[in-house]
């Protein structure tokens, strides 16, 4: 992958005018990173309700990165570089490193130098988006403040777990996304919104006809994509406080429960002498080879394995 290096000696000193930030329609992050780094993420996935991520791999970065249509929220893999932003005569200084973030605001722009290479998970948030978690919670503010290197363990953690738990099956990743961005949202209204935030308090599990047909739709779902929407609204909760009342009802996530049923599936069809390749297929998977990972990584050994011990 072809990464962008500038020459030394570029120029340091230059800010963002105002006039600059509103020439133009903001493009989309994705777009606008690809601009300035000069080259396609790794991974990238996107959530139809709206949302994002991106994993990027680049070289040493100087360049003013335009406005942005959405809240851009990075956090950081490898080694440790120095980040510098100038914007309206303002320079902050920071470290990317391990459990700290950086949030770019949508509409805002700003010079960037940063010494590579670095590794950076980033969140796509539209700020409708936003408003709507917030909405959905009894929470105030849509709007994140600026962020450059900021210590936050939470949400670094939350960010990077985005690009390491890719199970290469549509229905599991869709789910999985969808979670992540909801709890995302809320971690960023809680501790990153420009101006002080409520939440509504915690809620109890699913009254017991409500997790069943719950369960019901997850099992059901075995060839398309799961709406966590759809499980909500048939639950009357926002998607955050369907997940939240269902782990408390199940000690589990969706998305942890309906991986944890696949894998039960999985082991179940390999007992019976399934061929692997046709387990992976039945579940949803890519590919042999995305199955097998992911089974691996859920029992320590591989699913051709597995059934010898289990024989």
């Amino acid at each position: 992958m072809a990464d962008r290096a500038v020459a030394a000696g570029v120029e340091t000193s230059s800010d963002v005018s105002e006039a600059d930030r509103h020439s133009s329609v903001s493009p989309a992050p994705a777009e606008e990173m690809k601009r300035v780094l000069g080259a396609a993420p790794l991974r990238f996935a996107s959530e139809r309700s709206g949302g994002a991520f991106a994993l990027w791999r680049h070289g040493p970065l100087h360049d003013v990165v335009a406005p942005m249509a959405d809240d851009v929220v990075m956090a950081y893999r490898g080694p440790i570089r120095r980040l510098e932003r100038r914007a309206d005569g303002a320079v902050a200084i920071g470290t990317a490193r391990e459990g700290v973030v950086t949030i770019i605001p949508a509409e805002s722009s700003a010079r960037w130098d940063i010494a590579g290479p670095i590794e950076v998970v980033q969140l796509y948030l539209p700020r409708s988006k936003l408003r709507q978690i917030a909405d959905e919670n009894g929470a105030s503010g849509d709007s994140l403040a600026e962020r450059t290197g900021f210590p936050d363990p939470i949400t670094a953690r939350l960010l990077i777990s985005a690009a390491d738990v890719i199970e290469d099956n549509a229905a599991l990743d869709a789910l999985f996304r969808q979670q992540l961005i909801d709890l995302l949202a809320i971690r960023m209204l809680v501790a990153h919104a420009s101006s002080s935030v409520v939440t509504a308090p915690a809620r109890g599990g699913l009254a017991p006809h409500v997790l069943r047909r719950a369960i019901d739709r997850l099992r059901s779902s075995e060839d398309d994509e799961v709406s966590l929407a759809a499980l909500a609204e048939e639950a009357g909760l926002s998607r955050f406080h369907f997940c939240r009342a269902f782990k408390d009802s199940t000690g589990l996530s969706p998305f942890s429960w309906l991986r944890q049923r696949r894998l039960e599936q999985a082991m179940e069809m390999l007992r019976d002498g399934t061929p692997v390749v046709s387990v992976a297929a039945a579940l949803g998977y890519a590919s042999q080879t995305a199955f097998a990972a992911a089974f691996k990584r859920l029992t320590g050994v591989s699913p051709t394995d597995w059934r010898r011990n289990a024989s």
